[in-house]
């Protein structure tokens, strides 16, 4: 009899630990894109002035990155943390998640990774919707779907429905981890016959090998 398998992964797209989880998402998703479901925290998605968390992130960071080997550039240091007048939020790049997942499922990992990047790396203010967008664009033009930046960026801004949806969508990944007893994120569940395990935080921060390895050994001893 054939198991059923289905992979919760609870995340944040501003959640420093979820970008140390990237490479193992990235073979997660790979090896199994149909079983994979995005389960958006909403942890950030309320806005604060990034300087009442500059200091905290950029200490946690250099900490992520000296046990993970991520990289977290100075053009992220520089551009991001230390912008006058920044924002801290994660709801342009959820609701932008929840567009992309619209048009196909597969979009949404493939984002996320996109928009960490971007962040983390090229130093590019992902708390607002225009490189949200450019990201958007990208990602989905790789994948052979056609959108233009304005028009992300209005469905961004403007698109009630849209939010409500990511909204609602939040609201079940809470219930989820309230349900699980989990808290925090990154967090992966793996449901096999419909038996919950939440596999080791520690599995999801040394590439795909060793969790993918976890996930096979769930799998026949279900």
């Amino acid at each position: 009899m054939t198991q059923t398998i289905e992979l919760q992964y609870f995340f944040d797209p501003l959640c420093g630990w979820c970008y140390a989880s990237a490479p193992a998402l990235e073979g997660l998703a790979n090896r199994f894109p149909a079983q994979l479901r995005m389960m958006p925290s909403g942890l950030f998605f309320g806005t604060r002035p990034v300087s009442s968390i500059a200091d905290h992130a950029w200490h946690n960071d250099q900490r992520i990155q000296s046990l993970t080997g991520q990289r977290f550039s100075e053009d992220y240091h520089q551009n991001v943390l230390l912008a006058p007048d920044g924002v801290f939020t994660s709801a342009p790049a959820t609701l932008a998640l929840q567009l992309l997942g619209e048009i196909d499922a597969k979009l949404e990992p493939a984002f996320l990774h996109a928009a960490q990047i971007a962040r983390y790396v090229d130093g590019r203010e992902t708390s607002g919707e225009e490189e949200v967008a450019r990201v958007a664009v990208a990602v989905a033009g790789e994948h052979g779907f056609d959108l233009t930046v304005e028009e992300v960026i209005d469905r961004l801004r403007n698109d009630t429905a849209l939010r409500e949806r990511t909204l609602e969508r939040m609201e079940a990944s809470q219930t989820r981890m309230d349900e699980l007893g989990i808290r925090g994120v990154p967090q992966l569940v793996a449901v096999i016959d419909g038996k919950p395990t939440d596999l080791n935080g520690e599995v999801l921060y040394h590439g795909p090998e060793r969790l993918l390895a976890a996930i096979e050994d769930l799998t026949v001893t279900v």
